[in-house]
């Protein structure tokens, strides 16, 4: 996934649901769920850092006026995890499985 082209193209550093992504125009990520419908656009306005052509702009935490526009591709679930608990000698045993709500996104343009 990493190309080291892709370093001296634009790119920016977004964050949603409390995780940072590392994002260029053309990307598609998974991220956690929107509230929006699929097929439909959205605009991330929480842009932390933006590279354009090796020139890098940081914000104090967000840079003003930057956004990235995304379309929303599909909403799916993620891989099941699976939880063990148990404590020995007391016959306590217990599993627990959990799938994350995701939302796939791609990355039409980043507006500095």
């Amino acid at each position: 996934m990493s190309n080291p082209l892709r370093d001296y193209f634009m790119y920016a550093v977004l964050e949603t649901g409390s995780k940072q992504y590392r994002v260029a125009a053309g990307d598609t990520i998974e991220i956690e769920r929107l509230e929006v419908e699929a097929g439909s656009a959205h605009t991330f306005d929480r842009v932390l850092l933006v590279n354009k052509d090796g020139k890098v702009s940081v914000g104090a935490p967000t840079l003003a006026g930057a956004t990235v526009a995304a379309d929303v591709v599909s909403h799916i679930r993620g891989d099941k995890k699976i939880t063990f608990k148990m404590k020995r000698r007391k016959g306590y045993h217990k599993t627990i499985g959990h799938r994350q709500e995701l939302t796939v996104v791609k990355i039409t343009a980043i507006h500095a």
